[in-house]
């Protein structure tokens, strides 16, 4: 099964668009839904609906300048002039409507505790649905937001230019995902090999620091290897970088959700993959590592 999954990421991570929009949706949501499967073994009782409906709101932010742009096209060429929020008005207005929404639901809701359920589904939604959505802006970056004139001799974006961005953001996509199972997979290969002293047996007792520093490696190494390979709009410096964002923060994701699980007294965050637990285990790494990735490179490399 991870085969088929692997080549369908890559797939839509390298069509882009709403294609990946629609994939990391999908997760987001489903990790959602487990997390607030989490909350309510603690007690809380989350307002999963209204939260799931906001995290796709949230995730649909991030694609939002991409569906004014050509909301705009299609309107203009009918003689039609649109008025529309900008994409971080948008999200702000979301976030806002969807706090209003929350608080005034547990004003008149009578299960549980109001604070419990009205914290657990705000978290949520900003943890699992906000940090998710930065990856599709990550990919969004390529065209919009890149600056032509940086990284070619003309500042005019021909159909070979725009060819090539598309392809720097899903190889840039795909060399995100390939750092973090490449980390994963060292971590627990060295861990089971080398692994002598505990990372944090609190929360994960398997984990090792020599794991760790293997997976940190195999993260930075993918890195280097993506750059040298097909991102070459990469200097070496921002491949080191972004290796070592997946290789501290991807691991650090794990942990947290590690403690979540731990607290709710689960082994996975649900059942839905077999043999592989939930969607959110499968992506914890990612919560972690897409927002930071996504500020280095629009506030470092594209700028």
């Amino acid at each position: 099964m991870a085969i088929p999954a692997i080549a369908v990421i890559v797939w839509m991570s390298m069509l882009g668009g709403y294609f990946f929009f629609c994939l990391i949706a999908l997760f987001s949501g489903v990790a959602l839904f487990e997390f607030y499967g989490l909350a309510e073994k603690k007690g809380a009782f989350p307002l999963k609906v209204l939260g799931l409906v906001a995290g796709f709101a949230v995730n649909g932010s991030f694609i939002y300048e991409r569906s004014q742009v050509e909301l705009f096209a299609w309107f203009e060429t009918r003689g039609i002039r649109l008025s529309m929020f900008s994409q971080l008005q948008f999200l702000l207005v979301v976030l806002l409507v969807f706090l209003l929404a929350v608080l005034l639901t547990e004003l008149f809701r009578q299960k549980g505790s109001a604070v419990l359920n009205a914290a657990t589904t705000l978290f949520g939604v900003c943890i699992i649905s906000l940090f998710f959505g930065t990856l599709i802006y990550v990919r969004e970056l390529f065209p919009y937001g890149f600056p032509v004139h940086k990284f070619f001799p003309t500042s005019y974006a021909g159909d070979a230019e725009l060819a090539m961005i598309s392809r720097w953001g899903g190889y840039t996509i795909v060399s995100i995902f390939a750092s973090i199972w490449m980390c994963d997979t060292a971590a627990y290969f060295g861990g089971v090999t080398f692994g002598r002293h505990k990372l944090f047996e609190r929360v994960s007792p398997k984990k090792s620091w020599e794991g760790s520093l293997f997976g940190f490696v195999a993260a930075l190494l993918t890195m280097i290897i993506a750059r040298a390979t097909v991102l070459d709009y990469l200097r070496l410096q921002d491949a080191l970088v972004i290796g070592t964002i997946v290789g501290i923060f991807g691991q650090l994701g794990d942990l947290v959700e590690s403690r979540f699980k731990r607290d709710a007294g689960v082994k996975d965050s649900s059942a839905i993959i077999p043999g592989h637990g939930g969607a959110y285990d499968r992506f914890d790494s990612l919560v972690f590592v897409a927002p930071i990735v996504y500020l280095y490179i629009d506030f470092v490399v594209l700028s």
